[in-house]
């Protein structure tokens, strides 16, 4: 497992050290080291990013501030000088915080905790993949079992979703696609446009940012487009 990591510290002996003992850790790798948070804003809008070390005095912009803004998509251990503020560190749910000034052995402390949370959610996450192959849904005043992968993809019709299958009839419900898009998962069903989520299994040719599912062309809209992209240049030969 590899985490993907940024430091972000004022100081820049401090950055330049904790920086070093990220890529000197096997399972992290150095994303980049930003002298302010603001700097890490702009790498955060443009790079994935796993776990964050973040100093907690800084200008302009406080670490806890900064991490108050975010989306909790990342994970973060925070770094300071002052004891008292690692209550404040705790309560935007960080994973540790290392007080300075520290060296190698307590860095790595709190390393193997992050380590031992991605492992965590990780297997959490095999284990939701294994089960989540079906679901239930309203329709026509009965409850129907529908299987993921028989799923070509799903239209947003106002109040209603269409779900497209393989080989039987589409199914009306009436729910939000946003609703249902929050229960599908994420690996395996994207949004690729307002109104649809295709089944990313069941691409099988693509034609002018088009999706072709038989007769059926879906396209994918600008808002997604770089999304799809990556996926695509994920399976790329």
């Amino acid at each position: 497992m590899i985490i993907k990591c940024i430091t972000i510290d004022d100081e820049p002996l401090a950055l330049k050290q904790i920086s070093g003992f990220v890529e000197k850790t096997p399972y992290f790798e150095l994303v980049a080291s930003c002298k302010s948070a603001f700097e890490a804003m702009d790498v955060l809008s443009k790079e994935k990013v796993d776990l964050m070390f973040v100093d907690i005095q800084m200008p302009d912009l406080t670490g806890i501030d900064f991490v108050k803004s975010l989306n909790n998509e990342q994970r973060i251990i925070f770094t300071t000088a002052y004891q008292e503020y690692a209550l404040e560190g705790f309560k935007v749910n960080a994973l540790d915080y290392i007080l300075k000034p520290f060296g190698y052995d307590e860095f790595l402390k709190a390393a193997n905790k992050a380590l031992s949370h991605f492992d965590l959610l990780k297997k959490a996450t095999v284990q939701n993949d294994s089960k989540d192959d079906y679901l239930f849904v309203k329709s026509e005043y009965k409850i129907k079992r529908i299987n993921l992968n028989d799923i070509q993809y799903i239209e947003g019709l106002r109040e209603y979703v269409k779900i497209v299958l393989k080989d039987e009839e589409p199914v009306l419900s009436l729910m939000s696609l946003k609703s249902l898009e929050e229960k599908l998962p994420q690996q395996r069903f994207m949004r690729v446009h307002r109104s649809f989520i295709v089944n990313l299994d069941e691409v099988q040719t693509i034609e002018r940012s088009r999706i072709i599912f038989g007769k059926a062309y879906i396209p994918v809209s600008e808002q997604y487009k770089d999304k799809f992209h990556d996926f695509l240049e994920k399976k790329f030969l």
